[in-house]
């Protein structure tokens, strides 16, 4: 016996189809779906502030299709869109369903809320003190509500903030009633979701290997089929394109991760003792996951205002190129001085765009102040001078500030109907923690000759942002290959790969067990994506930028040349 627990949603404007298209193509009994990227609570902020709906609308476009087929099939439905306001998500989704002739139970959880609460602003990552005011302060909360309103009758079970893989946890919990002492199914459970809550990810999109997958436009979404031991098998329903591999499963692993020790809510997730086997075809069995009790803390995820930004980008053709760059800049500081602004960054990239981002806290100045001074140097700068847009005015930008809470000041509070169910916390588990698997002395020495490659040719890749911090997760496909990458990749090379990473600390965690190493970059991102000035402020090209980098490595590893094509 099994829970059949699909995502039809990893982000705010995942395809829209996505539900009915879970719902139809096989049996399930829980329809997940994540809406809240760490940029979705300030874009639901600004919402709310201009007076539109502080959740996700596009969710009841989903439910729209498929709440009549949920219920009559027994299917739970269970998101995190309600986003600021999961009340009002969930009185949408009874008028919803008053339209459509239904009659739901609809639950909401709410206590992630701290907004407006006094709790020490002490930045997670930084260790700086925040002095702004937070325009919105929410708790990471876990999967107990949520087992809590399955169990209380909801057919629908709208949260707030949750942990992404709270969508799987809860049910988990709730269909094999596990208490907080069961770490090991309750950690094999968080794993089984953070592979599934990105969607299409799980399932051959955004892969290194990208040629090796069917159909990758008609991609399916991802389903767990979770066991009460916490084991699970990842698929997708027969039919759909896209790929479910060790490969695309040990990508999802590494994403947005940080050491082996995965901490949430409900229990501290062991990533070195996931165990990866193929369970057929587009079947993949995840198993063997460790527990260990969660940490006393929450969490907090704080946004405010942090003023105005604009860029401008400029395009050098032809010779000389970082001269012409120069002159643009000075071109430019001369009719605005850079010391104008609080923050200004000037990236040249290799393909010719001088991007230029300014920030300042008055509005004007980084607006048309500076996109006008910009324009302005057309006829008196660089030959070819032309820009990509029209100068324009500066828009607000949100800081993301990572915090940490006690557990116990956070009060999760669950809704059935509008009534209030009862609902404590557990005792916490008491079990203690079991040393991190250290890895062992790779191997070799290796045999010459050498081959060189792009990196990519035998390892992939997948990098994401946590706050300001990016992750890069590389992984390869054999022992021997592993052997040789954790030997060769160390902070110091990947440094050298990517010189744009050496003003940062880097550490380096190792997954043997998934043939991976994971590299955490400490403020590459600034203050979060919403912040960022970098052209890719999530980070997400960072792997494929490493795999294009060519390095040195033993012929036996290298994969077969491809036979030359003579020409006709």
């Amino acid at each position: 016996m099994v829970l059949r627990v699909a995502n039809c949603s990893g982000f705010y404007g995942d395809r829209l189809s996505a539900a009915r298209e879970m719902v139809e193509g096989g049996p399930i009994d829980v329809l997940t779906g994540d809406w809240l990227a760490e940029l979705t609570m300030l874009i639901l902020a600004g919402n709310r502030l201009k007076g539109r709906p502080g959740y996700a609308p596009t969710f009841l476009r989903q439910l729209e299709d498929v709440l009549g087929p949920c219920l009559d099939r027994g299917i739970r439905i269970v998101t995190n869109a309600g986003g600021l306001d999961p009340a009002g998500c969930a009185e949408a989704v009874h008028e919803l369903a008053g339209r459509l002739g239904l009659a739901p139970s609809v639950a909401h959880v709410t206590g992630d809320d701290l907004t407006g609460r006094e709790f020490p602003l002490v930045n997670a990552d930084t260790g700086e003190h925040l002095t702004a005011t937070p325009l919105t302060a929410n708790a990471y909360l876990g999967g107990r509500p949520i087992a809590a309103a399955l169990s209380a009758g909801a057919d629908v079970v709208v949260t707030g903030r949750v942990t992404d893989a709270a969508l799987v946890t809860g049910p988990g919990i709730w269909r094999y009633g596990w208490g907080p002492d069961d770490l090991d199914p309750l950690a094999g459970s968080v794993v089984a979701g953070h592979v599934i809550e990105c969607g299409c990810q799980a399932t051959g999109g955004n892969y290194a290997f990208f040629q090796d997958v069917p159909d990758l436009a008609h991609c399916g979404f991802p389903l767990a089929e979770l066991r009460a031991d916490g084991s699970s098998v990842i698929t997708k329903h027969p039919g759909t394109g896209g790929l479910v591999s060790v490969g695309t499963v040990t990508a999802q692993l590494v994403y947005e991760l940080g050491g082996p020790r995965y901490l949430g809510p409900d229990v501290v997730a062991r990533f070195d003792t996931i165990t990866l086997s193929d369970d057929g075809p587009d079947r993949v069995l995840i198993s063997g996951v460790r527990g260990e009790p969660p940490p006393d803390t929450l969490k907090v995820a704080v946004n405010y205002l942090g003023g105005y930004r604009n860029t401008m980008t400029l395009v050098l053709t032809g010779l000389d190129v970082p001269a012409k760059a120069r002159v643009a800049e000075e071109a430019i500081w001369a009719r605005i001085p850079r010391e104008s602004f609080d923050s200004v960054d000037v990236t040249l990239t290799d393909s010719g765009l001088l991007r230029i981002t300014v920030m300042s806290a008055d509005e004007r100045t980084a607006g048309r102040a500076f996109s006008s001074a910009v324009v302005e140097t057309g006829l008196a700068s660089y030959p070819g001078f032309h820009a990509l847009s029209p100068p324009g005015n500066a828009s607000p930008y949100g800081v993301y500030w990572p915090v940490l809470v006690p557990a116990s000041e956070v009060r999760p509070r669950v809704f059935l109907n509008g009534e209030e169910v009862p609902f404590a916390a557990p005792a916490p588990a008491t079990h203690l923690a079991a040393p991190v698997v250290e890895p062992s002395a790779p191997g070799g020495p290796w045999p010459e000759p050498v081959t060189t490659i792009p990196l990519g040719r035998i390892a992939g890749a997948r990098s994401g942002d946590k706050g300001g911090n990016a992750n890069l997760g590389v992984w390869t496909d054999t022992e021997a290959r592993y052997d040789w990458l954790a030997a060769h990749l160390t902070v110091e090379t990947l440094k050298r790969l990517l010189p744009g990473l050496a003003p940062y600390r880097v550490d380096r965690h190792d997954l043997p067990n998934l043939k991976a190493l994971n590299f955490v970059v400490h403020g590459l991102l600034g203050r979060g994506v919403a912040a960022s000035p970098r052209m890719d402020p999530q980070a997400k090209a960072l792997g494929e930028e490493l795999r294009a980098r060519p390095v040195d490595v033993p012929t036996s590893l290298a994969p077969p040349a491809t036979p030359a094509v003579p020409p006709p």
